[in-house]
């Protein structure tokens, strides 16, 4: 589910959300190195992120977000070949009880539907 692609990274939805709308930003290059990416990923990455920022708030109404990198898998990167930038949209009280007691996640708006209104909002 790739909302953009851009001249050297790409957003792209998390598929195992934390909450709806989570889009994570990677470059093209295969690499899990931050220190090794170009300005020009760096810029690109960082500016896409903000364009997320804007659709998610046009888009979902959140009240705050979380911005972030995991770098290797001890530091939680699912992925940990191929580095990417997470954003969250966070609201009060989004956090329950059921990751505690069922390792479950609940999203309360199908991944499709969200996609489909963050396209249109996007483009």
């Amino acid at each position: 589910m790739i909302l953009f692609r851009g001249e050297t990274c790409f957003v792209i939805f998390n598929a195992f959300p934390y909450n709806p709308g989570h889009l994570m930003v990677a470059p093209y290059r295969h690499t899990a190195e931050y220190e090794l990416l170009t300005d020009e990923e760096l810029l690109e990455m960082h500016r896409l992120a903000g364009k997320c920022i804007v659709v998610l708030r046009k888009t979902m109404n959140p009240q705050g977000f979380n911005l972030g990198v995991n770098l290797g898998k001890v530091a939680g990167a699912g992925f940990d070949g191929h580095l990417h930038l997470h954003i969250v949209p966070r609201w009060n009280g989004d956090t329950n009880f059921m990751p505690v007691f069922a390792d479950v996640r609940v999203v309360a708006e199908e991944l499709a539907e969200t996609y489909r209104k963050m396209k249109e909002a996007w483009d």
